[in-house]
């Protein structure tokens, strides 16, 4: 018996590697589209800046039907009141797709 006589045992790690970088790149290309936008100026998904921690976010709206669109509103048009004093200005031209990314991005921080 050769030493790669079966293939998984040399590639499963590799397909498995593959696999778990192919699955993070939605994350960065949102991490990346919250850099593009100014939004990790005024938070982080683990720590309050300015603004709340995207992982506090999620858990406040967690289990509502309706969070991504409650969020998208609130990126768009901009809130106050809901998170302390310090209002969060709206972003416009963010677009719905756009929006859309950046609402479950936010909603997927642990």
């Amino acid at each position: 018996m050769t030493r790669f006589a079966n293939p998984l045992a040399f590639g499963l790690p590799t397909l498995l590697a593959a696999a778990l970088q192919w699955l993070a790149l939605p994350a960065q290309a949102t991490e990346a589209l919250a850099q593009k936008n100014n939004c990790l100026g005024c938070h982080a998904v683990a720590t309050k800046l300015v603004g709340p921690a995207y992982k506090d976010v999620a858990a406040k709206y967690a289990g509502q039907p309706d969070a991504q669109a409650q969020l998208m509103e609130s990126i768009r048009k901009g809130s106050a009141g809901k998170w302390g004093e310090l209002p969060m200005p709206p972003h416009p031209k963010l677009s719905d797709a756009d929006l859309k990314k950046l609402a479950a991005w936010v909603l997927s921080a642990k």
